[in-house]
């Protein structure tokens, strides 16, 4: 049996509902990125949420909870919690209530998928929509928060690199090249788990359109409303890999059969990537790629010489130097080198940031369009970022991503008989919840107080203000949190279509 929902926590969240106050009819939390460790990067990109609720608060929920039968729930949950909290430290008639009830009884809104989302401004607002499940509100915050920070800090990675790239193929490269082949994602095998390699490459083809991770394009496909054989969601690519090259070299006595077999044999009509440093990487650029210059010019798409080790700027730059040699090419209109098509450089992983940048610098001064190179992003560069020579982790607290409670509301007399979402014969009283912390050096643990709006500014900006209750919240206003799901069903969705274009406005 998969672990129940409602045990997909940390232990703390199953003793709160008894914590809360008495008669607490409404929780309202909000997710907030808090502050950032990282130079020049003071915003965040809203992703992830649509995928989570589809695959958490929706599926997994009716499949592990409401589908089953209600005993079986509930002696699932006491077993687990028994024998590891005790027995008499947590109650169970929430459990049966929720069960009871039929749905989720929550209601989440949110800035649109693929929104830059500044520091200290809430993304996400979560509520209870019945007033006996206050409880609920917070009780899914782990798992939110365990499943967004990764996607959203990779979609931030994405982000980077595509800032990179636009800005020195304005320099050096046709604006009909399509810059969102310029990067691939090249990061499965290096993450910590299947799930988070899938995310982090699904949130990375917001910016691109080349992965290695197939999962990433099934993922988009279930949550993010689009199909991989009508529209471009991602590509993968064709690769070779050492023990290709190896095992063939063995029995061939050399690397040239093996080359020529590929272009000729195994792939006359289709692009590939051959790794190239098996034994000597520059014999192989220098004299076996001249060796079979004749096959490579008939060949009906390109090789991708992949060097695999070294210095990835010195190698890749120093690789398109030759080939010009070997096969020379054309001047673009920008004035700028661009190889002979059936040729490029490829460096399938390693390529960091600050190397990509190196790497097109070096280029450019050259006299060569960075077009000429196909570059790979690695796991180190979806989990890490090198800044002034220190190496920066990426975690939750990155951007201090956290939800916090800043409003509730209070039966002003004991809840009697059975209640309904929304009980109009309630009569309620406003909390206006925060937290302050005089220990808090950091400046950033302090949380928003009351219900929160956010909007643009005079110029533009995304920006909040707080402090209001249910009464005084101005509904005529422009508040960019809106209702994505409401007890149990999606209200709004997105694709990923409609991601790229928030985030790139027609120049994807």
């Amino acid at each position: 049996m998969k672990t129940p929902p409602l045990l997909l926590c940390d232990f703390y969240k199953t003793v709160h509902s008894e914590q809360y106050p008495k008669r607490l009819t409404k929780l309202v939390s909000y997710l907030t990125p808090r502050m950032t460790r990282l130079v020049n990067e003071d915003k965040l990109i809203m992703f992830g949420l649509q995928s989570f609720i589809k695959e958490y608060l929706i599926d997994y929920f009716n499949e592990n909870f409401f589908s089953k039968t209600k005993e079986e729930v509930l002696n699932e949950y006491n077993r687990v919690l028994s024998y590891t909290l005790g027995k008499g430290t947590y109650k169970d008639e929430k459990v049966g209530q929720l069960y009871d009830l039929g749905y989720l009884p929550l209601e989440i809104k949110a800035a649109a998928e693929g929104t830059r989302i500044p520091i200290k401004v809430p993304m996400i607002e979560i509520s209870n929509t019945h007033p006996n499940f206050a409880w609920l509100v917070n009780s899914i915050e782990t798992i939110m928060s365990c499943s967004l920070w990764h996607p959203m800090i990779s979609a931030n990675v994405g982000y980077k690199y595509r800032q990179i790239v636009n800005k020195y193929y304005d320099i050096s490269v046709e604006d009909n090249i399509p810059r969102a082949r310029a990067l691939g994602d090249f990061s499965m095998r290096g993450q910590e788990s299947l799930e988070s390699a899938t995310r982090s490459s699904a949130a990375f083809c917001l910016s691109f359109l080349n992965t290695a991770t197939v999962p990433a394009i099934t993922f988009l496909e279930n949550y993010y409303n689009c199909d991989c054989t009508k529209e471009p969601v991602a590509f993968g690519a064709i690769s070779t890999e050492h023990s290709v090259m190896c095992s063939n070299a063995v029995v061939d006595g050399d690397e040239a059969s093996m080359l020529r077999r590929l272009l000729n044999e195994i792939y006359p009509n289709n692009s590939f990537s051959m790794v190239s440093d098996s034994y000597d990487y520059w014999n192989m650029v220098d004299n076996i790629l001249v060796e079979c210059k004749e096959d490579i010019l008939k060949h009906n798409g390109a090789l991708l010489v992949r060097g695999d080790s070294g210095d990835p700027v010195q190698i890749v730059t120093e690789t398109v130097f030759r080939l010009w040699n070997i096969f020379k090419g054309t001047t673009n209109s920008k004035g700028y080198k661009v190889l002979d098509p059936h040729v490029k450089a490829i460096y399938g992983d390693s390529i960091t940031p600050q190397r990509a940048e190196q790497i097109f610098e070096i280029l450019i001064k050259n006299g060569f369009a960075c077009n000429n190179v196909s570059l790979g992003v690695g796991s180190f560069s979806m989990q890490c970022l090198e800044q002034d020579g220190e190496y920066k982790p990426f975690t939750r607290d990155t951007f201090g991503i956290a939800v916090k409670a800043t409003y509730g509301e209070i039966a002003e007399s004991d809840l009697e008989g059975s209640l309904t979402s929304n009980d109009s014969s309630i009569t309620v009283k406003p909390l206006m919840i925060f937290k302050n912390p005089k220990t808090d050096t950091g400046n950033f643990k302090k949380s928003q107080k009351g219900l929160c709006r956010v909007y643009h500014d005079e110029n533009g900006e995304i920006t909040y203000e707080d402090g209001f209750d249910r009464n005084t919240f101005p509904k005529d206003k422009e508040n960019l949190l809106e209702s994505v799901f409401k007890d149990g069903k999606m209200i709004k969705e997105y694709s990923i279509f409609d991601i790229r274009e928030k985030l790139y406005t027609g120049k994807f």
